[in-house]
């Protein structure tokens, strides 16, 4: 076999290969000869059909059979030799195919690059340190009160985290217009919900009251024909309701699985359950950092055929996720465009070729350590850990991803050993809040 390589632009690269005619023609005879033991041809005797025969029938689809068959292993042969990897399957263009000839082919495909990752010891780095307090344990109680709450109707003026039950006209210049009306519309104020400007009249008003909203239409509202209009709205507030707060009590607590109603328990619990978040929080925003950084400070050349698998990767991802909100009707829907996903595959592809240069020229081996750590957190927030734990050991799958996000977190890792990192004191409320 004899292989030249060609760098045609950037990451493509153009073998090609020359297998010699004896190999070719020997695989070729020996197939025939095997097929004339086999093929039942009239005027002959089972097995006895002569050669020449078989060849006149078979031989041209014998012959591409063993031709492509030599391009698949001769060109698997050859990047190994060439010590080239390729990003993607290559495109094969037969260059000579005859009899008694040496073959010759070429394959074009791309290579992955190698980037030089450089500029980590320039990174800067803030790296929050949160402690939870008392107050941040008593806002989600809190907030465990109000998910467990009801509405109950009120005698009094409604504030701006009430539900309120209207009747509403709108008009642009004394004209309704199309969805512009509703009656019994049941509306929690707070949750941005309606259009700038519709709550504030309601805020302070009473049941049985009339107010009046004026609002614009922002630019980008779905309605062609209501974009950037002026319009009124005339509310009719029918009912005012409060929140009501469940006590935190014994049964409170039983609601969250704690039998014996002890609210202690609960509350540590509970703060075990917003440490976990936390350190998932912070864990997530510094990688968020730290990826940010290394894309900034490093370009790096990028297959197509990586970042084509990428974007496949991602459309199949968001028609899931259609499919799930859908409850699994997702008849006729359209192919969403590549398009939508290249940036966000670019950047997927990008630093999984800088994070995997870092494993690479730092020789980092998965630590068996931090996969086990990842697992017993991801199954502490099952109601059975120990279940969920066996069932990923079990799973060659799910040990191999475990294994390459371990793999991630530790690259990460060393770019914080060798960047400049700055502990901030923040507040458990900012973290969260701001993820949130």
């Amino acid at each position: 076999m004899q292989v030249s390589v060609e760098t045609t632009q950037g990451l493509e690269r153009r073998l090609t290969i020359t297998v010699p005619a004896e190999s070719i023609d020997t695989a070729v005879k020996s197939r025939l000869q095997q097929l004339a033991k086999t093929q039942r041809i009239n005027g002959f005797r089972p097995g006895k059909v002569p050669v020449s025969v078989i060849k006149k029938r078979y031989g041209m689809a014998v012959r591409q059979e063993v031709a492509g068959e030599a391009m698949q292993r001769n060109f698997y042969e050859a990047i190994t030799k060439e010590k080239l990897n390729p990003a993607g399957m290559p495109a094969f263009e037969m260059k000579k195919d005859v009899d008694g000839e040496d073959l010759e082919f070429v394959a074009s495909f791309e290579v992955y690059p190698e980037p030089e990752v450089t500029g980590v010891d320039k990174i800067k780095i803030e790296k929050p340190v949160v402690e939870i307090v008392d107050k941040d344990l008593d806002a989600m109680m809190e907030t465990l009160q109000k998910q467990h709450a009801n509405w109950k109707e009120v005698k009094r003026k409604a504030k701006k985290d009430d539900r309120v039950t209207i009747d509403f006209i709108g008009t642009i210049d004394g004209e309704e217009f199309d969805g512009g009306k509703s009656e019994d519309f049941p509306l929690e104020m707070g949750k941005d919900r309606m259009i700038p400007g519709f709550e504030k009249p309601i805020v302070g008003s009473k049941k049985g009251e009339e107010v009046v909203a004026n609002v614009t239409f922002p630019e980008d509202y779905h309605a062609e024909a209501l974009k950037g209009k002026d319009a009124e709205f005339k509310i009719t507030v029918k009912k005012v309701e409060g929140l009501t707060l469940p006590k935190i009590d014994a049964d409170f607590a039983k609601l969250f699985g704690v039998e014996d109603g002890d609210i202690d328990a609960l509350k540590t619990e509970v703060s075990k359950n917003m440490q976990r978040e936390l350190d998932q929080t912070l864990k997530a925003k510094v990688k968020e950092d730290v990826i940010a950084a290394l894309l900034e400070k490093n370009e790096v050349d990028l297959p197509k055929a990586l970042v084509d698998q990428e974007i496949e990767a991602l459309r199949e991802q968001a028609k899931q996720r259609f499919t799930q909100q859908s409850g699994g009707k997702v008849d006729n829907m359209p192919e969403l465009p590549a398009d939508l996903f290249e940036e966000n595959a670019r950047k997927r592809v990008s630093i999984g070729l800088i994070l995997g240069e870092i494993i690479k020229k730092n020789e980092i081996q998965v630590d068996s350590a931090k996969v086990d750590a990842l697992i017993e957190t991801t199954a502490s927030a099952y109601e059975d850990p120990a279940e969920v734990i066996e069932y990923y050991k079990s799973n060659q799958e799910l040990m191999q991803q475990m294994n390459n996000v371990a793999l991630e977190e530790q690259a990460v890792e060393w770019v914080l050993e060798n960047a400049k990192v700055k502990e901030v004191t923040k507040a458990f409320d900012e973290i969260m809040n701001k993820q949130a």
